[in-house]
């Protein structure tokens, strides 16, 4: 059971958060979660059936955080983006679900999305 949440903005992303779950709940295709925070954005491989993480990225890896001025801007969500798919591809996934995980589809999310999509993952 899960707690009250006396904060109204973070009780709306809770809400959110739930029905991104419910909807790809039964899902077996590996999904990407995303989570951003201020400073960094995170992106892991999931496998839909065991729950193992298969990868794992974020702005924090030394692969990614090379030249980067910043890690909360959308460059460092497109590189991101790019980097997960290519370890997908390297697993031989090329389907996955995206799990935004209650933060809206705009901004960083929507790059690491897209650009995902353009480095060849079909979601």
């Amino acid at each position: 059971m899960q707690s009250k949440v006396r904060d109204e903005k973070q009780r709306r992303h809770r809400a959110r958060q739930s029905r991104v779950v419910r909807r790809i709940a039964n899902s077996e295709r590996p999904r990407i979660t995303v989570y951003r925070s201020s400073k960094h954005i995170y992106a892991q491989l999931v496998d839909g059936e065991t729950g193992r993480t298969l990868a794992t990225v974020s702005t924090r890896s030394p692969a990614v955080r090379d030249g980067l001025v910043s890690g909360g801007n959308v460059e460092a969500a497109k590189r991101v983006g790019r980097t997960i798919a290519e370890l997908a591809r390297g697993r031989q996934i090329e389907e996955v679900v995206f799990n935004r995980n209650g933060f809206l589809y705009h901004g960083r999310v929507k790059a690491l999305a897209e650009a995902a999509r353009e480095a060849g993952l079909k979601f």
